[in-house]
């Protein structure tokens, strides 16, 4: 049942992004006084459509009307909005969309400046909906997505559900020096400051207390305990922690019964009243950093809480700055994308078998970094539903920027492409002939569509 409904709102949220986006290049369009002959939400076939009469004798506005089916096919004389039979996004059908088209009202008879407008206005609505979805989440919650993630600390509250948990303890490392368990729970680290100790003696104790000789970090996040760790490497780190009362006793019976097997089982079995309730007490551990050019400082994987971030009077300046962060962060993942198919593939027909594993890599990286429609809706929007409504709509804000970097790209058959294309041929005092358009935007279409089916089968063998 969760397939099913993740499916539905995946193929909702999809369309309403496309929509969005035609939405740009419908209000762009009309500013800039091109017709545009059609709004369509989904795409053909039809299902319903209504035109738009032009007003009455002293009204502004004219009156919308239903299209009897039998009229589909003729031309109208003003504004058609139709909903359509499938829902993977949506048109809009602009009147003259070649560069070269001269009749009024086209596209093709606007200036450089209008038709830059047009392209782009679907680009602008992603990012602006994808803003105001961030807005919201910041006001709401919004989850940690990127490492260095944009905030204001000054109006930031942090809400995490859970504790950062110790995962695995390396061994020989400071970690199990210091006595560090599977499933302890970091609550907080301290350390030596810089100070010297006569700086400390003259200081004296703070206001709250503390002593400004030594810092401590109360632990949120698994960053902080990364941080806190670089910043004292080398040292001796203080690490009050929460173990469980069960651990503790399972542990104890280890280290006393060890070379008696029933003697052990007896010890455990005694612990068990405790895993009724499974209370925790708080330790501390002492273990000495690791250099910082190490291979690691402490010695231990953690897992992070759920952390949502909340911000008051910020939210909509946190959400503008994780918008262009996130940006950035994507036109970086194409980057790599980029890089990895193309040494990937020059690498398959090298002699060496080590350059050509190498090069395997690479493309198997490409391959995971990238997903279709039947990966986002079979795979992700399930997968989401489960983990909640607050991840559906910051999947949705990913998505929307990722829908406005794509189509900024160069490619012919994108928005990006199509403005490069009439760039060029300004550069060069010329327009571009309708024929030449099409052929190049055909093109570039096929290679997109042989793409996409490449990516599908992907997605379809990742599902299974």
């Amino acid at each position: 049942m969760n397939i099913v409904l993740g499916i539905i709102v995946g193929l909702l949220v999809l369309t309403f992004l496309i929509t969005a986006h035609e939405f740009g290049h419908f209000l762009m369009a009309r500013r800039s006084g091109v017709r545009v002959k059609e709004f369509g939400i989904g795409f053909p076939p039809r299902a319903i459509a209504w035109v738009r009469n032009k007003p009455e004798k002293g009204k502004r506005k004219g009156r919308w009307h239903k299209i009897s089916k039998n009229d589909w096919s003729k031309d109208q004389d003003s504004l058609v909005f139709s909903l359509n039979w499938l829902p993977i996004g949506g048109f809009c059908a602009m009147d003259g969309e070649s560069d070269d088209d001269a009749r009024p009202k086209t596209f093709g008879s606007v200036n450089f400046w209008k038709k830059t407008k047009i392209l782009f206005g679907g680009v602008m609505m992603n990012w602006i909906v994808a803003f105001l979805i961030l807005t919201v989440l910041c006001w709401t919650g919004l989850p940690e997505i990127l490492d260095h993630q944009f905030t204001i600390k000054s109006d930031e509250r942090i809400d995490a559900d859970s504790y950062v948990t110790v995962g695995t303890v390396m061994e020989g490392s400071p970690a199990e020096k210091a006595g560090f368990l599977t499933d302890d729970r970091i609550i907080s680290a301290e350390a030596h400051s810089s100070l010297s100790d006569e700086e400390c003696s003259r200081m004296g104790i703070n206001a709250d207390g503390s002593s400004p000789c030594y810092d401590k970090q109360i632990i949120q996040l698994s960053s902080d305990v990364v941080d806190f760790n670089e910043a004292h490497a080398g040292k001796s780190v203080t690490y009050t922690i929460e173990r469980r009362y069960l651990q503790e006793c399972g542990l104890a019976c280890s280290e006393k019964h060890s070379e008696d097997a029933d003697e052990l089982a007896d010890c455990v079995k005694d612990c068990q009243p405790y895993a009724e309730t499974d209370p925790t007490h708080p330790i501390t551990l002492t273990a000495t950093l690791n250099e910082s050019d190490s291979d690691y400082l402490l010695g231990v994987t953690m897992s992070s809480p759920t952390v949502n971030r909340r911000y008051t009077w910020s939210a909509p300046i946190v959400a503008a700055g994780l918008t262009i962060q996130t940006t950035g962060e994507t036109f970086k993942g194409l980057g790599k994308l980029v890089v990895d198919l193309v040494t990937g593939a020059a690498r398959q027909v090298s002699s060496d078998e080590s350059v050509r594993k190498e090069g395997q890599e690479q493309l198997e990286d490409a391959g995971n970094s990238v997903s279709g429609i039947v990966g986002i809706i079979g795979n992700y929007f399930p997968n989401l539903l489960s983990a909640g409504l607050t991840y559906v709509f910051l999947f949705t804000a990913i998505i929307s920027i990722s829908l406005a970097c794509m189509n900024v790209l160069p490619i012919p058959a994108l928005d990006g492409g199509r403005w490069f294309m009439i760039f060029l041929a300004r550069l060069r005092h010329k327009k571009l002939s309708k024929e030449r358009e099409q052929a190049i935007v055909a093109k570039a279409f096929i290679f997109l569509l042989i793409l996409m089916a490449i990516i599908t089968v992907l997605d379809i063998i990742k599902l299974f």
